[in-house]
């Protein structure tokens, strides 16, 4: 089984949560005007898939299209063509798809790709994002790597592009706060499927950093990420733990 490593740079720069975004300057969450602003100031971007009606993976983070679009719907039920022509709400362009993010990045930051669970239980009916992902990174050659917080998902990407680092998306799991049985949150609160789908990082959850088992893997060798941080003082306390930050609300230190 192969175990890439994540590549040097992400532990080196922030991570923009869903770009550099910030609506009240035209910069809605996934747009492109979110990830030209985090290329321009110099940090690494962290993004979501979803999958489209005809089997494209979409830049957006909601299963439903309402929050951030004046469009209701489902991305899902909705086909690529007609999800690049929606507008994000506080922007001037439509959602675009990964193959779009993936020009414009470039190679010039650190790109984290997180693909939503499609199952709707962290099950094992997912595939058809995670093959659209795979072809669109077929031959990227930027510093970039895959997590979700469905372990079916990332054992799906070792088996689809195994060359590139692949992580777990990581939390608490608190019962009252996921749509998930109590069972599969205890499941994945303890994170016993990192070696088995040849994990090299987590981002886990600030609020519970100080859990045991991210320690554990620290010591073993994994990256550890978080998410998402919101200010400077909550990034000094996480750093204490994790080698890098997802953030977003504030502006977050670069390294000299």
């Amino acid at each position: 089984m192969t175990m890439p490593k994540m590549p040097p740079r992400f532990a080196h720069v922030p991570l923009a949560h869903r770009a550099f975004h910030d609506v009240r300057r035209g910069r809605p969450e996934n747009s492109r005007a979110a990830i030209q602003a985090a290329i321009e100031a110099g940090y690494g971007i962290e993004i979501d898939v979803q999958l489209s009606a005809d089997g494209a993976a979409m830049v957006f983070h909601d299963y439903h299209l309402g929050r951030l679009t004046e469009v209701d719907g489902e991305v899902r039920q909705t086909d690529a063509d007609a999800l690049r022509a929606i507008p994000l709400r506080g922007g001037r362009e439509g959602i675009p798809d990964l193959p779009d993010v993936l020009a414009l990045v470039a190679g010039r930051v650190p790109l984290l790709i997180e693909v939503k669970d499609q199952d709707g239980a962290m099950g094992r009916n997912v595939g058809v994002l995670e093959r659209a992902v795979a072809h669109a990174l077929g031959d990227y050659a930027g510093d970039v790597a895959v997590m979700s917080f469905n372990p079916h998902s990332v054992a799906a990407m070792q088996e689809l592009c195994p060359d590139i680092a692949r992580g777990l998306t990581t939390a608490a799991f608190c019962a009252e706060d996921w749509p998930l049985s109590e069972a599969v949150c205890a499941h994945l609160r303890e994170i016993p499927d990192y070696e088995r789908v040849g994990a090299s990082f987590i981002s886990h959850e600030v609020s519970d950093l100080a859990r045991p088992r991210v320690a554990a893997l620290k010591r073993a060798g994994a990256m550890v990420a978080c998410w998402t941080v919101t200010s400077a003082a909550q990034e000094v306390q996480a750093r204490k733990v994790a080698d890098t930050v997802t953030f977003e609300s504030y502006r977050a230190a670069l390294p000299d």
